[in-house]
């Protein structure tokens, strides 16, 4: 299941791992979220917010998790940029999501 979009950067990347301009396969699970962290090279830290049922309390409890992903040169994701993520398979001990699009800069 890959799906290729059009980008609307200019430049072409030569990034093996870009689901666009490389061989990289995306899988079924796609996130939105905030990037945190961009400290790592060609990697990104995304914070999720998400609600959790309580079922004790009868209510839901706002949580989080923290996502590392790869960062596509073509992309260049940067901290604060809302960006939207997919699932891959594992580049790394702890990367198997790739940022796909930057929703809104910051």
């Amino acid at each position: 299941m890959q799906k290729k979009r059009a980008h609307t950067a200019n430049q072409e990347c030569k990034d093996s791992k870009c689901p666009f301009h490389g061989s990289l396969s995306i899988r079924k699970r796609v996130f939105v979220g905030t990037v945190v962290s961009d400290k790592m090279k060609n990697s990104v830290v995304v914070r999720r917010d998400y609600h959790h049922y309580e079922k004790k309390f009868l209510r839901y409890d706002r949580r989080h998790s923290h996502i590392a992903a790869h960062n596509p040169s073509c992309i260049e994701a940067k901290r604060g940029d809302v960006v939207k993520i997919a699932e891959c398979r594992p580049l790394s001990k702890t990367i198997s999501f790739v940022v796909i699009e930057k929703l809104q800069e910051d």
